[in-house]
């Protein structure tokens, strides 16, 4: 299947074209805009781009991998940076393996939030994708209502940021949500492909994800990924990277993840 809808990698703060590249793969929403909680932090080291998916995108996975691709080189010709990182998040997640497996050389270290590469192995969604059909618009609408507090621990996040997230899922047309959880379905990569990743790799995993068994996924990753690391989220849900207690910039600086320190003084 096709889609006549273009990509983008949006600038959420100003340019800072010396600095660390981080390129964010957003979850199924394909919005790009959740990863607005994180960016305080990040922007001290990093100069960043959101991935943002037409709502009405129905592009397969090759396509979108090259797309992807052709993007980062984009700004990878603007000038020479001190290091790539690519942040799949969820659907992002499965996202960036593919596009790291098909060109390692644009990236120097991946990170994986709740990477939804587990959808297709002992997930419930996995069988309730496969009845997924139109219904009509209202009941659609109170699907997502009904499904947030299976999505995210809503107790941890603002209640702002909860309309927010409400907001993005349901700006998807029902054909989108349905392709993506169709291409959800069909998402592999060989043991062979993942062991070829040899980019450094953080795993970040919710321990109380409802919607995947993300830290069962993280465990089986960092088996197959040569550089791999995990850090678990003891008490977030799936939709981690809005809760207020989770900072993505103080995990990398705990692991030890972040660019030399050289990077972080340019501008």
């Amino acid at each position: 299947m096709t889609s006549a809808y273009l990509l983008a990698l949006r600038s959420p703060r100003p340019p800072r074209p010396k600095a660390a590249l981080l390129i964010y793969l957003p979850g199924g929403d394909g919005t790009g805009q959740l990863f607005y909680r994180q960016l305080a932090g990040l922007e001290q080291v990093f100069d960043i781009r959101c991935l943002e998916i037409p709502a009405n995108d129905l592009t397969g996975w090759e396509q979108l991998v090259a797309q992807v691709v052709a993007l980062v080189q984009i700004e990878l010709r603007q000038g020479e940076r001190p290091a790539v990182y690519l942040c799949g998040e969820s659907f992002g997640g499965c996202l960036a393996l593919k596009v790291i497996q098909h060109s390692p050389e644009l990236f120097d270290r991946l990170i994986l939030v709740n990477s939804a590469s587990a959808f297709n192995r002992d997930s419930w969604l996995y069988w309730l994708s496969l009845l997924a059909y139109p219904v009509p618009d209202p009941l659609y609408r109170a699907f997502w209502l009904g499904f947030l507090p299976i999505l995210a621990a809503l107790q941890r996040i603002e209640a702002k940021d909860r309309r927010t997230l409400l907001n993005a899922v349901q700006m998807m047309t029902q054909k989108t949500s349905i392709w993506r959880m169709s291409l959800l379905r069909e998402f592999q990569l060989s043991n062979a492909q993942l062991r070829q990743i040899n980019q450094p790799t953080l795993i970040v995993a919710s321990e109380r994800d409802c919607i995947l068994d993300s830290v069962r996924e993280a465990h089986r990753l960092s088996r197959l990924l040569p550089q791999a690391q995990i850090h678990i989220l003891p008490e977030s849900g799936h939709a981690c990277l809005l809760e207020a207690d989770v900072n993505l910039h103080q995990i990398l600086a705990a692991v030890n993840f972040l660019p030399q320190p050289a990077s972080q003084s340019v501008s």
